[in-house]
Order: C-alpha cells, then sequence, then structure tokens
C-alpha cells in the first residue's frame, strides 16, 4: 500500500451531485477523481428540456447542462473516469474501491454520488416515447403539458403526489392503478379523492403507450373483465418508484429497506467514517437536480473539513 499512490477524495458517480462534489473538491485542491459510472452525467443524459434549474434562463437540454456540469470540474483538475467502480472495501483506514477493470483506488475519503434509476413498466413503446411525453417526474415535466389530459400510472405515495401535483396545471390527470385499492398512505388517498380533476382507473393495466412522435393516449385493459380501451393524453407519467443505485454497499452502509443511504441530518455522513453520501442515492424524497447539486456541494465540504480534522490536508 505504501507505494500505491492515495487520492485525497475519490467520488463514485456522476450528474449533479457527483459533478459539484468535484467542483468543490477540486476548488479546494483536494485533487478528487471521479468514476461516472455507466451512465457519465445521470438521468439527466435523457432528459430533454430543463427549464427549472437556476442559470438557465431560456432552459437547457440535459446532456448539454451535464458536460457543462463535466467541463467545470475538469476546469479545475478533477480526473475523470470513464468505469465504474464495482466493488468497495471500507474497512480499514483507507478506503478501497476497484473498478470494473480490477484497478484498486485507495482514497482517505469517499462520495457517493451514485443516484437512483426510475422505474419502468417494461413496454417497448414506452422506452420509443421516452422524452416524447413519457416520464418519471411530473414535477421536473409537468409544466410542459399544462392545460392539457395526462396518465399517471402507480397506486403508491409517489403516483398520489405526483397526481395531484398534475392536477394544478394538467386540464384533467387519469391515474392507472393495477389493483382495487391504493397502497398509497390515507392523507394521500384522501387528497387524490378530493381533486376533481382526477379520474382513478382501478384494475386497470398499461398495454402499450400510443403515439409516433409524441404521446398521444394509453391503451389499457381492466384486469377483471378483460375489457380494453383507449385514454387520450398527452404525456404518460411513470410513478412506480425509484431504485438507487447503492447494490455495491449492500451490507456495508447503513440504508433503508428500498437501498437509500443513511445520513446524519443535515450532513451527508454515512455510517462509515470518511464516506459521504449525496444526491439520488440518499434522498428519496425531492430527487431534483438542484438539491442533488446541493448536496454534492454539502458532501466536498464534509469531505474537506475530514482532511482538514485528521491532518491529511
Amino acid at each position: 500500500m505504501s507505494d500505491q499512490k492515495i487520492h485525497n477524495c475519490l467520488i463514485i458517480g456522476s450528474g449533479p451531485a457527483g459533478y459539484t462534489a468535484a467542483i468543490y473538491a477540486s476548488r479546494a485542491n483536494l485533487q478528487p477523481i471521479l468514476y461516472t459510472g455507466p451512465q457519465p452525467g445521470g438521468q439527466l443524459t435523457i432528459t430533454n428540456d430543463v427549464e427549472n434549474y437556476p442559470g438557465y434562463p431560456t432552459g437547457i437540454m440535459g446532456p448539454q447542462m451535464m458536460e457543462d456540469f463535466r467541463m467545470q470540474a475538469e476546469r479545475f483538475g478533477t480526473e475523470i473516469k470513464y468505469e465504474m467502480i464495482s466493488s468497495v472495501d471500507f474497512t480499514g483506514p483507507v478506503h478501497k474501491a476497484v473498478t470494473e477493470s480490477g484497478e484498486e483506488i485507495l482514497a482517505h475519503t469517499v462520495i457517493i454520488a451514485t443516484g437512483a434509476s426510475a422505474k419502468w413498466l417494461g413496454l417497448e413503446s414506452e422506452m420509443r416515447l421516452n422524452n416524447k411525453g413519457v416520464s418519471a417526474c411530473a414535477v421536473c415535466d409537468g409544466f410542459f403539458f399544462r392545460g392539457q389530459e395526462v396518465i399517471v400510472v402507480g397506486g403508491g405515495d409517489t403516483a398520489a403526489e405526483e397526481a395531484t401535483y398534475l392536477t394544478k396545471m394538467c386540464k384533467h390527470v387519469h391515474l392507472l392503478v393495477r389493483r382495487d385499492e391504493m397502497r398509497a398512505s390515507k392523507i394521500m388517498q384522501e387528497r387524490v379523492e378530493k381533486a376533481t380533476n382526477l379520474t382513478v382507473h382501478w384494475n386497470t393495466e398499461t398495454l402499450e403507450v400510443l403515439g409516433e412522435e409524441h404521446v398521444t393516449g394509453a391503451r389499457v385493459k381492466n384486469r377483471i373483465t378483460g375489457e380494453e380501451s383507449i385514454i387520450p393524453a398527452a404525456a404518460f407519467f411513470v410513478a412506480i418508484g425509484h431504485q438507487p443505485n447503492t447494490g455495491i454497499f449492500q451490507g456495508i452502509l447503513d440504508m433503508n429497506e428500498s437501498g437509500y443511504l443513511h445520513v446524519t441530518p443535515g450532513r451527508t455522513y454515512t455510517n462509515v467514517t470518511g464516506v459521504f453520501a449525496v444526491g439520488d442515492a440518499a434522498d428519496h424524497i425531492y430527487r431534483q437536480a438542484v438539491t442533488a447539486a446541493g448536496s454534492g456541494c454539502m458532501g466536498a465540504l464534509d469531505a474537506e473539513r475530514y482532511l482538514a480534522e485528521k491532518g491529511i490536508i
């Protein structure tokens, strides 16, 4: 180990959280090394128009926004590796990570920014029309469909929250629930029931998202009667949850039953000293680019203070 370089800061994952952590860490002269993971730039690289991020008054394409973040991180000296981390060992005073090619990386601090991935129904039409009216984030994309009819799929709190959010700007919301009841909390179900421009379609399964260049509706089936029908709509929101990309930390870092990493409230500390979690890997509530970027800043500052307290920098 004595002959191998020990990095001050290893960042696992890119996206707003990882790149912002890199910007702050590199400006603090931590000389961070960042591994992008399988999707450099994260979920925003499959998002067309981003209109709710401060500093872009006319909006920006998601991939371009992430390219801007990357260039800014590199400008200050971040070393970016387009590779995945396949395993980690946080048992010693110096943290270890192994890349998919087998290279071992040593670091005094690790910032985890692996994000989360939306769960999808698995329909070909859903993938084909992604970003053409198909979305997994009503808060991000609902504004584009104001005054129009939209569809939300799901029966939990996420679906109820997104459906009621959309009622404030859309003409009508169709909520498709696979069962004859919702899994959502009682208070969320009450909000659904009170919405006057929201229709719940019980026992309903999506067979196909309709449209060529953009979503025009969905072909659905009643799971009890077998009857098929078409619901016209301009957008199709999938709200069946997200899966945090934290599998390699199972049994190593504390996380909830869904896989979101536990951090100290108001900080980015995990249960392992010198390891910090930022962005959607730890945030199951907000899941926005701006909040992810903010937590990336926090993670870099926490790492810098940790290194200073240890006398490493």
